[in-house]
């Protein structure tokens, strides 16, 4: 019984809310419509928000209250985590208003919400290049920005996404050993490149030890005459290994790897 009184109550209280807002949707008073978007705006009602200022932004064009507006727009997607819509738009508010008030805000959540936006290592990352696309361009406009911070922290934690991305591909190539072809040399050259590609990487001890143990795969599967200079690489692999990473987690396997190998070239 408690719980209906509630209920009713409850509702009795939303109705006036909702005939009032149904009023001003058909409303053709757009200085209330702006009012009332911003006070939704203030209360964290970002749905109501968004539907009111998308039909005032075309009505407001050439005021003040347009370029607020477009800003605002953004920010209740924002707020409500389409950060897709929420990038479009303040991606179109630093175009239209390239020295607006609200630019430099715009640029940064532009990218941040791209940040948010991108997708787990394992699938497709070209998201995550535009949200570092995004977070370059807004250091490169605001230098001097106090959220400059932020937005470098954001841009290595893309990078390691990308970095990870990598890994998890080299792995699967060795992974794959010679299913289909030589999917070790596969393994090697993606692991190198992320090593270029990204030099400062946490995972580097990790893809080191991959393009090792894909070195001596390859050794151990190639034919006779190729043997003695693949053999050769991995030991020459090993030290570089050992030499970077001295006290690795790793280094019982990299020692049997390099043992093993000498032991081939009768050293």
């Amino acid at each position: 019984m408690k719980k209906n009184i509630l209920i009713i109550l409850l509702s009795a209280l939303l109705l006036p809310s909702c005939g009032e807002y149904n009023k001003l949707l058909k409303s053709t008073d757009y200085e209330y419509k702006y009012e009332a978007a911003k006070n939704y705006f203030a209360k964290g009602q970002y749905n109501r928000a968004a539907t009111l200022l998308n039909e005032l932004i075309a009505i407001l064009k050439g005021t003040d209250k347009a370029e607020e507006s477009l800003y605002m727009l953004g920010m209740s997607y924002y707020n409500q985590k389409d950060y897709q819509t929420a990038a479009q738009t303040f991606i179109q508010y630093y175009n239209v208003y390239p020295r607006g008030i609200y630019t430099e805000l715009a640029r940064f959540h532009a990218g941040k919400a791209l940040y948010l936006d991108t997708p787990e290592p394992r699938l497709d990352q070209s998201g995550t290049y535009t949200a570092i696309q995004q977070l370059q361009m807004f250091m490169e406009y605001f230098p001097q920005s106090a959220r400059k911070e932020e937005a470098q922290n954001m841009i290595f934690a893309l990078q390691d996404k990308l970095v990870m991305k990598e890994y998890l591909s080299a792995k699967m190539y060795y992974n794959l050993g010679n299913y289909l072809g030589n999917n070790y040399l596969s393994c090697v050259i993606t692991a190198q490149n992320a090593l270029k590609d990204y030099p400062y990487t946490n995972l580097r001890e990790d893809l080191s030890i991959l393009i090792l143990r894909a070195k001596y795969e390859m050794a151990i599967n190639s034919v006779d005459d190729k043997k003695p200079e693949r053999y050769r690489e991995t030991v020459d692999e090993y030290y570089a290994f050992k030499n970077e990473f001295p006290e690795s987690k790793y280094l019982k396997d990299a020692e049997r790897i390099f043992q093993e190998s000498r032991k081939v070239l009768g050293e």
